[in-house]
Parts: structure tokens; C-alpha cells; sequence
């Protein structure tokens, strides 16, 4: 499979990229680095990246910003953050990519275990990466051509445990090589509409 993985220099694309390309031909892009650079929250930068890749089996995001900071003190520009870019920055990335994708394609999103856990300072990452499942569950119903839509939802990853620990208090991490094996789940496999939680 031709398969574009967006946030691929992350630590979770990283993992991602390394799985699905022993067996696929990966494309990465990025907003600073990648085979491509691309900016989800702008729809210019994301349609000139489907026109410079052209179409693909797979689409992966495993990316996205949001805001963490308590909720007193938060203002409408810092929520909106995650809205621009770990939400909208998704739903842009298969509203546009759904167009480029080969007849039974797959689109494969990334959330979070804040979607069900709530942690303290993560109000904006909850109500993210909900919304996120949410259009998944939702665009699964009416997608065309057999094409596909899932989420991937880790926990926090133990590569990253020494920097969010202290957010995540009696959270267990797993591995990103771990959370690496859903998105393989979600693009060679057959369901829709799914969220694979790795927790």
C-alpha cells in the first residue's frame, strides 16, 4: 500500500512509520519536516499536499496540538488551539484526503485516553480528542467506495512519561511501538467507525 503518514516525525509517527513500513511504501509529511510539509490548519497547505502526493491507499494523522492549563484561568484563544489544529487540523486532513484516497482506502485519526479520562489542566484535551471520536463514528456512516474511517486512542506514551507523569498521576503508559500496531489494525483490517484504545 501507498500509505501518507502526517506527524510522522513525531514520537508516536515515528513508531507508526517503522511498523507499516516493512510492509507498505510510506509517505511522511510534516509541518517541518517529512517528505512534505503541510500545515492541517490551513486548507491551501493540506489540499497542495494530496496534489503534490496524489492518491494513496492510507491515510495516518498522528498529530496534533492542544492546550493544557486550569480551567479558571483559561480563555477562549488557548481552547481554541485545539480546536484549530489537533481537531479541524484532522477533519480538514480527511475531508480533503477522502477525495485522494484508492477505492476501499482508509483514513486513520489519532485521539487520546483523555476522550474517556479526564485529567486535571486537560479540559481542552478531552473535549478535543471527544470531538474527533465523535466525527470518526459519524463519517464512518457515509463515507463511498468502501473507504474507512478510524480513530486511535493511547494512553500516555512511556517515551514521553519523564515529561507528562506528573499529568498523568496512577496512569499505566505503553510503548509507542504498542499503539503503532492499531493503526496497522485500523488501515489493513476491515472495520469503520472504530476508536482502538492502547490502554
Amino acid at each position: 500500500m501507498k500509505i501518507l503518514v502526517v506527524g510522522a516525525s513525531g514520537t508516536l509517527g515515528q513508531a507508526v512509520v517503522a511498523h507499516l513500513g516493512r510492509h507498505h511504501r510510506i509517505i511522511t509529511a510534516g509541518r517541518n519536516s517529512g517528505d512534505h510539509r503541510v500545515d492541517l490548519r490551513d486548507d491551501a497547505s493540506v489540499a497542495g499536499l494530496f496534489a503534490a502526493v496524489g492518491r494513496v491507499d492510507a491515510i495516518v494523522s498522528a498529530t496534533g496540538s492542544v492546550h493544557f492549563g486550569p480551567l479558571a484561568e483559561m480563555t477562549a484563544a488557548q481552547f481554541e488551539i485545539g480546536l484549530q489544529d489537533k481537531l479541524l487540523g484532522q477533519v480538514r486532513l480527511a475531508l480533503l484526503g477522502q477525495h485522494h484516497l484508492a477505492d476501499g482506502g482508509s483514513i486513520t485519526l489519532t485521539t487520546g485516553i483523555l476522550a474517556e479520562q479526564p485529567i486535571r489542566l486537560g479540559a481542552n484535551a478531552t473535549a478535543v480528542n471527544a470531538a474527533v471520536e465523535g466525527f470518526v463514528r459519524a463519517a464512518a456512516c457515509e463515507l463511498p467506495r468502501g473507504l474507512r474511517i478510524n480513530a486511535v486512542s493511547p494512553t500516555v506514551l512511556g517515551e514521553a512519561w519523564d515529561a507528562y507523569a506528573d499529568f498523568f498521576p496512577g496512569f499505566e503508559p505503553v510503548s509507542a511501538a504498542r499503539a503503532a500496531l492499531a493503526f496497522q489494525r485500523s488501515i489493513e483490517g476491515v472495520q469503520t467507525g472504530q476508536v482502538y484504545k492502547v490502554w
